[in-house]
């Protein structure tokens, strides 16, 4: 039998509408894009979303929309992916690792306020595995320091008093924090449409904000517009108008816009995402179950404040070491079984230990990576699937 580890769950009708964007002879920025990224909106509950070609970009636009850059400070988990910290050098402020909290996955909640400092203009938390972190502390904490926070002269900054929360939600979309969906709790939520998160469009992803006073919706819309397409004033659609060639460079941006062709894919995603979070319930709610009688920690989906939309089957794997955990996971691959690990510190990676960062400093995050792995776990999965891989990780312990 072979499982691999997270394959996109692509039906007829996300070809058929790839198709119909091929056939329409409009395949870069245009109507399909604009039609997901109000689709994207109405789902999460905002009045706006901006789609860009990864939740990467997105993290990196809102940072620079927000006018965050050298001599600034963002403070990001330590326990995550790269993307959530290196956005934060590529616009030229320093990156701020918190630890996780001991058998946590999740930020150190307590260690927070230690981190913040006058030069603090951000914090990117991280919804690992569709989990979204605990919000109400994350603002408590933000709002013991705020007498400490500068905003600068960026237009959209000024509206804050305390340092803004630019979520990580690259693996949440779909899930709730007290009632709230993904997208409608930080400042900001970006989110990813990679090949292996819950609703794909390959590569892709969108930024929601919450409505603030002093800011003009449309306006920071526009300018999310221009930061992604080389600070052009008119997208190819707008210039399509008969006679309407003519544009302006507003400013230096960047290129990181989404496609039509990648929206059409999104939107067929996104009609069948409520049977695909229905369907990775069941297998999380199954590996619960068979898995109970291990000496595991696994990440929670489900509790009184939160549910999550079962992006990854995280699980530690009590006892054993980094190398033992290696040996499993090998074995497993032997067996057919493809998983992973979520995730190698920040701090382990030759990038983090450059800039001066040492896994000494964050004990918790080393913890909690040790003795991690991640089984497969995606809406292709059978039953039976689902029964060996139970099965084969038992034999394997």
């Amino acid at each position: 039998m072979m499982i691999p580890f997270s394959p996109p769950d692509i039906s007829e009708l996300e070809i058929n509408n790839v198709v119909e964007a091929l056939k329409s002879g409009w395949i870069t920025t245009g109507p399909k894009t604009k039609n997901f990224e109000k689709r994207i909106a109405d789902y999460c509950g905002t009045e706006k979303a901006a789609c860009m070609s990864s939740a990467t970009s997105c993290l990196e636009m809102t940072l620079r929309a927000l006018g965050i850059g050298k001599g600034d400070e963002v403070i990001t988990s330590a326990y995550t992916y790269t993307a959530s910290a290196a956005v934060i050098e590529h616009v030229g402020a320093k990156i701020v690792l918190l630890d996780v909290k001991k058998d946590s996955f999740h930020l150190d909640y307590d260690r927070l306020p230690d981190l913040i400092t006058e030069k603090t203009k951000a914090i990117i938390p991280v919804d690992i595995g569709g989990v979204m972190c605990d919000y109400d502390r994350i603002f408590a904490a933000l709002e013991i320091k705020k007498h400490l926070f500068s905003p600068g002269n960026n237009k959209y900054l000024k509206t804050f008093d305390r340092p803004v929360v630019i979520a990580d939600a690259a693996h949440s979309l779909g899930s709730y924090y007290k009632g709230k969906k993904s997208g409608t709790v930080a400042d900001f939520s970006c989110f990813s449409f990679h090949a292996v998160k819950n609703l794909t469009t390959a590569e892709g992803g969108a930024v929601t904000w919450l409505h603030r006073d002093g800011i003009d919706n449309e306006e920071l819309y526009n300018d999310f517009m221009l930061l992604s397409l080389h600070g052009q004033s008119k997208d190819a659609l707008k210039k399509n108008t008969p006679g309407s060639w003519e544009y302006d460079i507003i400013t230096t941006g960047y290129k990181c816009n989404m496609t039509d062709i990648l929206a059409s894919f999104g939107l067929a995603q996104l009609e069948r995402y409520d049977n695909l979070l229905k369907r990775r319930r069941e297998i999380v709610e199954e590996y619960d179950s068979r898995l109970s009688e291990l000496n595991t920690l696994s990440l929670k989906h489900f509790g009184r404040d939160y549910t999550g939309n079962c992006h990854l089957y995280l699980m530690r794997l009590n006892g054993i070491d980094e190398n033992r955990r290696n040996q499993i996971i090998s074995y497993l691959a032997e067996q057919g079984i493809g998983c992973n690990v979520h995730y190698k510190p920040l701090p382990m990676h030759t990038a983090y230990k450059n800039l001066g960062f040492d896994i000494k400093d964050f004990p918790n995050s080393y913890d909690q990576y040790k003795n991690e792995i991640s089984l497969p776990l995606h809406t292709l999965l059978t039953d039976e699937q689902v029964e060996y891989v139970c099965k084969k990780l038992k034999s394997a312990i």
